[in-house]
C-alpha cells in the first residue's frame, strides 16, 4: 500500500491550482471586489451570494452558512472524495507527478470513489469502440435515422453495448478492476447464473457530472427481443445519483454561465439535436423527474441571483407532457431567473423537429418560448367554456392564484391585465380575484368550491401536506370525501362501471378533487395490487398523506356485507348529486332558451330526459 503524499507535493499542487477554477467548474464566480469572487453558496440554498473565493490566498468561505476551506476541502466536500484523492485528482489537472513517503507510487484504491471513476471510463471506451463494430448496425441505423453521423456520436460519446452476456465484464477484469468493482459502479448484475453485463444490445450514453467525469450510463433498447424498459439507466452509486444529475451539462455549462439561458428538453436525443442546431445551453434529467435537487444545480451555474436569467422548458404537449410543466411550474419559484416554455410545431420534440424541419426550426423554437406564467394560465383556460358566464367565472377562479403566486410585483399588474383580456372580463372583478387569491390562498386549497375538473387539468397545489382533520365539515365535503374513501379501499366491490361515472363527478373540495383526479388517472389498474400505490403516485407530494389517510380511515360498517352495500351505496349518492347539479343547471338553461330555437330547446329536453333515466337507474342499483 502506498504511503502518505509528500507534504511538498500537496503544497506544490495547491500552489499551481487556481482555486477559482475548481470552484468555478461548479459555481459561476463574479467579480467581489479587488481579489475577491462571489457565487451562490454550494453547500446551501440561497438566493443572494454569498460565497466568497478569494484566489490568491487560496480559500474560500460562506457568509451565509460558514463553510470555508481551500481547494481540497472544496473536492473533498462537493464530489465526497478523500483527502488523497482530491490531491491526486488536482495533480493529473496540473501535470505533477506525485512523490510517496515510502517511494512508491499511487495506491490501487479498490471501491473507492477514483477506482469507480476509473471503471466508468474505461466502460464508456469501451462502448465507443463498438459503436464501429459489425454487430452494432442497429445502433448506427438508430443514429443515422434520427439526423445524427458518426461525428455527432463521438461529440456527446454515444456507444453501444454488444448483445453479450459478460463481454464488457471480461474487457473491464482484464484492465484490472474487481468484480466488486463492477458490481458498485453498476456495470453488472448478478443472477442466478452468476455476472453478467447490465447493459446489453442497447445503444449507450455517457452520463458525466459537471466536470466531465463519467459517472453513469443511459441506455436505449434497440432489438425486439429486449424485455427490458425502453430505456436503462445506472442504479443509484456512490459516484451517481440521478436527482442531482444533468445530462450534457458538462457540455453546457460554460455556454449557460455566459448566456445566463439553460434549456430544459426531455431525452439524450434533444440534447443532442440542440446542440448541433446551436443550442449549447440544452440539458436533460436522466431517468427521473426535474426537481428540487437539480434547481439547485442549474442556479449555482447561471449564476442566478440577479433575475437576468432564463430558464425554458421543452414539453410534449400530450398528457404526460402537460404532468411535467405541471411539476416544472411548482417549482418555479425556487428560480429568481425568468421562466418560459416551448413547445414545438405539431408537438414535435428538438430531435424530431431538426430532423424533418432543420436547425433554424430548434433555434425558432427556443426563439418563440412563452413566459411560464403566460403558458399555464392559457393551459388552465382552455379547460373552461369560455362563452358562458358560468365559464368564466370558473376559469377566473381557477387562474386567479396563478397570477397572484407571481412574486415579481412588478410583472403582477400586467399579467392581471392579460387575463382580464383573456377572459373579457372587467380588469376590476379580475384584480379583485387575485388579490383575494393572495390574501386566501391557503383557506381557498383547503375548503373553496371549484368548477369541475378532469385528470390532466393543471392547477395550483398547496405547499404543504394536507390532513383529513383539515377538510371542512360541510355536507358537500364530507359526501366527497366518504366517497373517495369508498373509492380508495374498495373498488372492487363498487365496480368497474359505476367508478367510471364516479370520477367524473364535480367536487366543490379543490384538495379532494386531486386526489379524485389521481383515481381517474389509475383506474385501469383498480383490480390490481398495488391499487393503492398507483393512485399515491399520480398525486403531487403535498396530497399524498391525504390519499393514505382516505386509504386508512375506518368505514362506518361493520360486517363484509354491510361494507359492500355501503361503498357501493355511497359512490351512487355521490353520482346522484352531481347527476342533480347537471339538472338544476339544464333547467336554467331551458328556462333561459329561446323558445323559438326549437331544436336547442328540443336538445335540452332530451339531455333532460337522460339525466332523469340515469338518476332512476342509480337507485335500482
Amino acid at each position: 500500500m502506498a504511503g502518505l503524499i509528500r507534504q511538498s507535493d500537496i503544497e506544490e499542487v495547491k500552489a499551481r491550482t487556481n482555486i477559482a477554477d475548481i470552484v468555478g467548474d461548479y459555481v459561476t464566480l463574479k467579480s467581489a471586489g479587488v481579489g475577491s469572487m462571489k457565487g451562490l453558496c454550494p453547500f446551501h440554498d440561497e438566493r443572494s451570494p454569498s460565497f466568497h473565493v478569494r484566489p490568491q490566498v487560496g480559500f474560500y468561505h460562506c457568509f451565509g452558512c460558514g463553510e470555508s476551506g481551500d481547494v481540497y476541502s472544496f473536492l473533498q466536500k462537493m464530489d465526497h472524495v478523500s483527502f488523497s484523492e482530491a490531491v491526486e485528482r488536482l495533480a493529473g489537472r496540473v501535470g505533477l507527478d506525485l512523490h510517496y513517503e515510502d517511494g512508491s507510487g499511487a495506491a490501487l484504491d479498490h471501491g473507492n470513489r477514483a477506482r469507480l471513476l476509473a471503471a466508468n471510463q474505461a466502460a464508456s471506451d469501451f462502448f465507443s469502440e463498438q459503436l464501429g463494430s459489425a454487430g452494432a448496425e442497429v445502433g448506427r441505423a438508430f443514429l443515422g435515422q434520427r439526423g445524427f453521423d458518426a461525428n455527432a456520436a463521438t461529440r456527446f460519446g454515444v456507444g453501444f453495448a454488444p448483445k453479450s452476456w459478460d463481454e464488457l465484464t471480461n474487457h473491464l477484469r482484464g484492465r484490472g478492476f474487481t468484480t466488486e468493482e463492477l458490481t458498485l459502479s453498476g456495470l453488472v448484475s448478478s443472477g442466478d447464473r452468476g455476472i453478467y453485463d447490465r447493459f446489453r444490445g442497447r445503444l449507450v450514453w455517457p452520463i458525466r457530472d459537471i466536470t466531465g467525469q463519467t459517472i453513469g450510463f443511459g441506455a436505449r433498447k434497440l432489438l425486439e427481443d429486449d424485455k427490458g424498459p425502453k430505456y436503462l439507466n445506472t442504479p443509484e452509486s456512490p459516484v451517481y445519483h440521478k436527482a442531482q444529475v444533468l445530462y450534457g451539462l458538462d457540455l453546457a455549462k460554460r455556454d449557460i454561465s455566459r448566456s445566463h439561458q439553460v434549456v430544459v428538453v426531455e431525452g439524450y436525443t434533444d440534447v443532442m439535436a440542440c446542440h448541433l442546431a446551436g443550442i449549447t445551453t440544452a440539458v436533460a434529467t436522466c431517468g427521473t423527474s426535474f426537481g428540487v435537487d437539480h434547481i439547485k444545480v442549474l442556479r449555482r451555474v447561471l449564476g442566478d441571483d440577479s433575475g437576468v436569467g432564463e430558464v425554458v422548458f421543452t414539453f410534449d404537449p400530450d398528457a404526460a407532457g402537460q404532468k411535467a410543466a405541471m411539476r416544472a411550474f411548482s417549482e418555479e419559484q425556487r428560480f429568481s431567473a425568468q421562466t418560459y416554455v416551448a413547445v414545438g410545431p405539431e408537438g414535435l420534440d428538438p430531435c424530431d423537429l431538426r430532423l424533418q424541419r432543420g436547425d433554424d426550426a430548434v433555434r425558432r423554437l427556443v426563439d418563440s418560448k412563452k413566459p411560464m406564467f403566460e403558458f399555464m394560465i392559457r393551459q388552465i383556460l382552455s379547460q373552461y367554456n369560455l362563452d358562458t358566464v358560468e365559464g368564466r367565472t370558473a376559469a377566473l377562479r381557477a387562474a386567479a392564484p396563478v397570477v397572484g403566486d407571481i412574486r415579481d410585483p412588478v410583472l403582477r399588474p400586467g399579467y392581471t391585465r392579460e387575463l382580464s383580456r383573456m377572459l373579457g372580463v372587467d380588469m376590476g372583478e379580475v384584480a379583485k380575484a387575485v388579490t383575494n387569491a393572495q390574501s386566501g390562498a391557503r383557506a381557498a386549497a383547503s375548503g373553496a368550491p371549484n368548477a369541475p375538473r378532469h385528470a390532466g387539468t393543471i392547477e395550483v397545489l398547496p405547499e404543504r401536506p394536507f390532513s383529513l382533520v383539515e377538510l371542512p365539515g360541510d355536507p358537500v365535503t364530507r359526501l366527497e370525501r366518504d366517497g373517495l374513501m369508498a373509492m380508495l379501499q374498495r373498488p372492487t366491490l363498487i365496480g368497474r362501471d359505476i367508478l367510471d361515472s364516479a370520477v367524473q363527478t364535480s367536487f366543490a373540495n379543490t384538495s379532494l378533487a386531486v386526489v379524485r383526479d389521481a383515481i381517474a388517472a389509475s383506474l385501469a389498474h383498480f383490480d390490481a395490487p398495488d391499487w393503492l400505490e398507483r393512485v399515491v403516485s399520480e398525486v403531487p407530494d403535498t396530497f399524498k398523506n391525504l390519499v393514505q389517510e382516505l386509504a386508512m380511515a375506518n368505514l362506518p360498517e361493520r360486517t363484509e356485507k354491510d361494507v359492500a352495500r355501503y361503498v357501493r351505496d355511497i359512490t351512487i349518492v355521490l353520482i346522484d348529486k352531481d347527476l342533480l347539479r347537471l339538472k338544476a343547471e339544464l333547467l336554467g338553461r331551458l328556462q333561459r332558451a329561446d323558445a323559438a330555437d326549437t331544436e336547442m330547446y328540443r336538445a335540452l329536453q332530451r339531455e333532460l330526459v337522460r339525466v332523469e333515466a340515469e338518476r332512476r337507474a342509480l337507485r335500482e342499483e
